[in-house]
Parts: structure tokens; sequence; C-alpha cells
């Protein structure tokens, strides 16, 4: 059979009135409007009287942008020069500590003195090196004049060359790790000894951590505080292995604080990890737009949406869908002329719903510009 007769049938019951002490008499028009679909052409034909008395409706397909995201977690981090682990170059007793968990320092503020015996040694050893070097300079000018004027032996010569130079390398030595100490070096070549030695803040920041006590004793392995700078703190995500080859510079992230408010915040991808930890994941960074109006602490845990990419999908009110022999279709308007619109059928495949809309997708093109039938209405 070449052609097949779709039916829309509209039913309408017309009540007539009721006389007193008469019998009820009730006439009823059924009506029944034959739209011809040729399978040929898939042309569906439609007189505009019939289209306004059975109140079909046209209507456009909506174009919906759809976010495709990878979740992912992980924690708020400071760049490694936004921290600081402080220690001792030589070991000693703490001898002044003032101050506390979340106290602020700035760059060269003193930290905390240690006291240590030894230091007195380094400096007594700098001052006889220092009056050695001048001694063992002399001599050395002399010799070298003298051995110019073949007045001195060579192994004269040689000797005081030795001797001054080896003392010259033990005071410069001597000398840095006074300055390493922070012992003022000034002081001491005036006499000024001092068994204290200062630390100071390298970097501005908070006081995060702090390990020592006064009178504590401290190894130059052992960490005395921790100084974490969160003027610039970013976000380093753990990104799955099967999601890391979708992850590019500059996508969008999305990220909340479960542990501490539901409000979103959002950042950029900056970098992207090269090699894949033990827990299979990639490392991200991200850094954190309009940091400066949140407060972030380094640790806090977050949860993160990357957005990888945008699609646009055609959607169009379920009840437009027309199911035939198994397939779904739309109809869509293709002219009106005169008293006559006509339509053809379109294949689609269905995609997600929302709110009694459906996603569509067809071979044939769809157009979002264009005018279906709605049908839902007969």
């Amino acid at each position: 059979m070449n052609k097949l007769i779709l039916y829309i049938v509209l039913l309408t019951i017309v009540s007539m009135g009721i006389s007193c002490g008469k019998k009820e008499e009730i006439s009823a028009s059924e009506k029944t409007l034959t739209v011809k679909l040729d399978l040929n052409n898939d042309t569906i034909e439609i007189s505009k009287n019939d289209f306004q008395e059975r109140k079909f409706e046209l209507i456009a397909l909506d174009e919906k942008n759809n976010e495709n995201k990878v979740s992912s977690t992980g924690m708020i981090e400071v760049p490694p020069n936004g921290r600081a682990v402080i220690s001792a170059q030589v070991g000693g007793y703490i001898k002044n500590s003032q101050l506390l968990i979340g106290d602020q320092v700035k760059k060269g503020d003193l930290l905390v003195s240690i006291e240590n015996i030894e230091f007195l040694e380094m400096q007594q050893q700098y001052l006889e090196a220092l009056e050695q070097l001048s001694f063992l300079k002399s001599d050395y000018d002399r010799q070298s004049e003298l051995y110019k004027e073949q007045i001195s032996s060579e192994k004269s010569y040689l000797k005081a060359q030795s001797d001054y130079k080896r003392t010259f390398a033990v005071h410069a030595g001597l000398k840095k790790k006074l300055e390493l100490l922070n012992i003022n070096i000034a002081a001491v070549e005036k006499g000024e000894l001092s068994s204290l030695s200062n630390i100071y803040a390298p970097i501005s920041g908070d006081i995060s951590e702090i390990n020592v006590k006064t009178g504590s004793f401290v190894a130059s392995s052992d960490a005395i505080m921790e100084i974490v700078n969160t003027e610039h703190v970013h976000l380093e995500l753990k990104i799955f292995e099967k999601d890391a080859l979708r992850i590019k510079k500059g996508q969008e992230v999305v990220f909340k604080l479960p542990e501490s408010s539901g409000e979103s915040f959002f950042g950029t991808v900056h970098l992207i990890g090269k090699s894949i930890a033990t827990d299979r994941t990639v490392t991200a960074h991200v850094h954190i737009e309009e940091e400066a109006d949140a407060v972030f602490i380094p640790g806090m845990f977050v949860q993160a949406e990357i957005v990888v990419d945008n699609t646009s999908d055609l959607m169009i009110q379920e009840a437009a869908l027309l199911e035939l022999g198994g397939k779904n279709y739309i109809i869509k308007k293709v002219s009106d002329e005169n008293d006559l619109l006509k339509f053809i059928k379109v294949a689609v495949n269905k995609g997600e719903k929302s709110n009694g809309e459906v996603v569509i997708f067809s071979d044939d093109a769809l157009d979002n510009g264009k005018v279906y039938l709605l049908t839902a209405n007969d």
C-alpha cells in the first residue's frame, strides 16, 4: 500500500436544551479530520479550516545549551613560595619565642632566638682568623716582592702564599657561617660577642604551626614553625585517569567548600600534571577568581566541577512527538499556500527528558527556526 490514511479524531458532544416535562434529547456530532499521509514523499496536508477547528498548534524547537562537566575533589593550597618551614642553621636552645599560631608576620620580622655556646666559639675563631689574615697578608706581600727581586727563595714565597690562602679560606668560611646565623659581623669585629642567633621571617604571612617552647632544644633538622602566605591561594584537584585527557588549560571550574558553606566559587584551570599518581589520578592546578573576596584556608577540602565543553541540543515538547510503526516523528511545516497547510514527517530519536520537553536527534536537518505541529490538543 502506497498511502496510509492517518485519522486524528476529535469528538465534540453538543448538549441540547432540556424542556420541562419532555424527554431529554441529546444530539452528538462526530467530526473526523482526515489527513492524507503519502509515504512516498511523507507529505501531510491539512486545510486551514480543519487546523483551526481542531485547535492544532505550531511550535518551534527549543535550543538548550548543556555544559559537560568532570567532577573532582581536591584542596585549597598555596604556591611553594607561599609556605616556609623555619629551622635553625645550627642546633640550640629556644631563648625567645613570643609568637602564637595565627599571628601575622612580615618578611624580616624576628621569629625566634636560639642560644648555643658554639656561637661564641665561632666568633672567637673568626677573630683569630681575622688577626692571622692581616699578618699573613703582609708576610705574603713581602715574600712576593723579595722573590721577584730574587732575594728570597721560592720555598719561602710558596709557604707564605699557602699560609695566607689557607687562613683566608678559614676566615671566609667562618664569616659566612656567622652571616647564616644572623650574627652581626661588625659587632663581632668590635669585640661584641653573642651566644644568640636570631631567626627572621623569610616571607610574609600567618604562623600556621609552632613546634617549640621557650627553653626547648632544637636540632638543625627540626622544624621550629611554619609560615603560610594566603595572599595567592589555588586549588589542587585530583582528576581520575579516565578524565585526564578531557582537561585543558583555560577551562572553567566551579567549586564548593562542603564543610564550611554551600556557596559556589569559580576558577580556571591553569596547569595540568604530566604524570599519574599511584592512586591513578592527575593533578590540576586551578587559579581562583576573586580570591580576595573569600577567606580560604590552605588544606580545606573542596568539591569541584570542571566544564570541559558546551553542547547545544534541540528540544521539543514531548507531546509533539508522533509514534508510527515503533518510530518517533515530528511533523514539520513546509508551506502555507491558499487554504492548505503542508507538513512532512521527520524521523527523530529521543534523548533526555526535562520539564515536559525531550531532546531530539535526527539524521535529517533540524532547524530551530522552523515550526512544527503540536497534536496534543486533538
